[in-house]
């Protein structure tokens, strides 16, 4: 792989970014692929990412030279946080490289999202690489439910290899998501929390949501924030806390006894919209149009070629 032309080369920042709604865009997300190795149920079920789904060739991808420019795009008009996701972006051959170059654009939070399964061989790699830290998607820690859950019979221990390995790099605070759907895993709700409590790790519940128009969504799935909050508190007794800054879309909690925390984003039964400051493109945004939110919409495809002439213009 050549060394990227970027590296050390940032953009002057030019103003603050606002949507017309008034709302600052500070946190981009960036899909470096589209392809996972998990086909959760509530993201990438079987029955549409089968064994015949056509992902994007790789020619459809911007490169990391080119992801690099439009980072720093974003970065003079504003964006303060970069979160890389997927697809799981551990699939992304080399990330380590895109890491090391994002990572020299200064005054940027650099952060990722991930499954887990491949974390534990690569976290170490990643944090010298100049990643700050990451969070990981678990929605169970009970196996017969977790592997319902990613419909690949991928094992809980695994997982908290992988969070283990992140820990010890330093790639801390830790957060980790737990996506709840009714039927399947909300008696895993107190069990988890109780163990992250135990780790000192951020946990946040996330409501059953609809991802990408997929999922059949049927609001009888969510267990809404609420209830979540009221089962916690059933045993290690929470109390409120305020925002933790400006805009901040989540629901937060903490234990009555002890300083540790855990945040509800009510994205389902109480959207935060009006308070978002998140540019979500859809899935290899690398090569689509921007959107506000994190569904997929229909109609709204990929622009490789005009994502490619502004990175030209950078």
């Amino acid at each position: 792989m050549t060394g990227l032309h970027t590296r050390g080369v940032s953009a002057p920042r030019i103003s603050e970014t606002s949507d017309t709604f008034g709302r600052p865009l500070h946190d981009l997300r960036i899909s470096v692929t589209d392809r996972c190795n998990f086909r959760c149920v509530y993201c990438m079920p079987k029955e549409i990412y089968g064994k015949g789904y056509q992902f994007l060739p790789k020619d459809q991808l911007l490169t990391f030279e080119e992801l690099g420019r439009l980072v720093r795009i974003f970065a003079s008009l504003g964006v303060r946080k970069i979160r890389l996701t997927g697809g799981e972006p551990l699939m992304r051959r080399d990330l380590e490289h895109l890491v090391a170059d994002l990572s020299t654009i200064p005054d940027l939070d650099l952060t990722l999202t991930t499954n887990g399964s491949l974390l534990a061989t690569q976290a170490a790699a990643l944090k010298a690489a100049g990643l700050k830290r990451v969070t990981v998607s678990l929605d169970s820690l009970d196996d017969v439910v977790f592997k319902c859950m990613n419909d690949v019979d991928f094992p809980v221990a695994r997982v908290l290899e992988g969070i283990a390995a992140a820990k010890a790099a330093g790639l801390e605070p830790i957060k980790v998501n737990m996506v709840v759907r009714r039927g399947l895993n909300e008696d895993s709700i107190v069990p988890m929390a109780r163990y992250f409590r135990e780790q000192g790790q951020i946990l946040r519940f996330i409501e059953y949501m609809d991802v990408g128009h997929t999922n059949g969504l049927k609001l009888d799935d969510v267990v809404p924030a609420r209830e979540i909050v009221l089962r916690i508190d059933a045993e290690p007794p929470l109390e409120p806390v305020y925002p933790l800054y400006l805009r901040d879309v989540a629901s937060r909690s903490r234990y009555r006894h002890g300083s540790r925390s855990l945040c509800i984003p009510p994205s389902t039964t109480h959207p935060f919209c009006p308070d978002s400051t998140r540019t979500a493109p859809p899935p290899l945004c690398a090569s689509c149009a921007l959107a506000r939110c994190q569904p997929v919409r229909p109609g709204r495809g990929h622009d490789r070629d005009r994502s490619r002439g502004l990175a030209d213009q950078a």
